[in-house]
C-alpha cells in the first residue's frame, strides 16, 4: 500500500493557485485511475484505487496549509502506512515553474505545510516530489504569490510538472524505488 499526499488549501477560493499545486497532481492521479475523493472523519478527502494489485490511497488534506499534518499522521496510523510509503506532493518557491524535484528527506525549508508534517510524524524521513513555482516578482509578497493562481503564460509548463509529476508516482508505483524515480525525474 501506499500514500500520495497532495498538499492544498480547501475551498473554492484557492482552487487553482500556486499553493494548491499537490491538489492539482493528486486530482490528476484520480482523475486518470477514476478514483474518486470522499470526505473522512481524518479532516481530509481521501480516494482509492489499486494499481497493479496494490492499494493506493490519494490524499487531500483540508486542514489548511500550515496544519497538514493534522490529516496525515492519524490517516498513516490508520492505514498502517510507513514513512518510506508516503509521498508527498507539494509546491515549491526555489524551483523554476515547471520544474519538480525529487527529494527522500530534509528540513522543511520554510514551507508550513511539510512542517506540520514532520511534527506530526516525528521524521523528515520521506519521499516528496516539489513542484517548483517560482518566487515573487515585483512588489508581491510570498503569501501573495503562493494564493494567486498562474498566469495564462505559465500554465503551459504548471501542465507539463504536473505531468511530470504524475509520470513519477506512476514509476514509482510500478515497483520503482525512490532513488531510482529521483535519478530518472530530477
Amino acid at each position: 500500500m501506499k500514500m500520495i499526499v497532495g498538499l492544498g488549501n480547501p475551498g473554492t477560493k484557492y482552487i487553482q493557485t500556486k499553493h494548491n499545486i499537490g491538489f492539482m497532481v493528486v486530482d490528476r492521479m484520480a482523475a486518470k485511475y477514476q478514483a474518486v475523493f470522499k470526505k473522512n472523519s481524518f479532516e481530509a478527502e481521501v480516494a482509492e484505487f489499486f494499481y497493479e494489485g496494490e492499494k493506493i490511497v490519494l490524499v487531500k488534506p483540508q486542514t489548511f496549509m500550515n496544519e497538514s499534518g493534522r490529516a496525515v499522521g492519524p490517516l498513516m496510523t490508520y492505514f498502517g502506512i510507513y514513512p518510506e510509503e508516503l509521498v508527498v506532493v507539494y509546491d515549491d518557491l526555489d524551483l523554476a515553474i515547471g520544474k519538480i524535484r525529487l527529494r527522500q528527506k530534509g528540513s522543511a525549508g520554510g514551507h508550513n505545510g511539510i512542517k506540520s508534517i514532520i511534527s506530526h510524524l516525528n521524521t523528515n524521513v520521506f519521499n516528496r516530489i516539489k513542484v517548483g513555482i517560482g518566487r515573487p516578482e515585483g512588489n508581491k509578497t510570498v503569501v501573495q504569490h503562493v494564493l494567486s493562481p498562474f498566469t495564462k503564460e505559465t500554465q503551459p509548463l504548471i501542465e507539463m510538472s504536473i505531468d511530470q509529476s504524475v509520470a513519477a508516482l506512476e514509476f514509482i508505483l510500478e515497483g520503482h524505488s525512490f532513488v531510482d524515480t529521483m535519478n530518472k525525474f530530477n
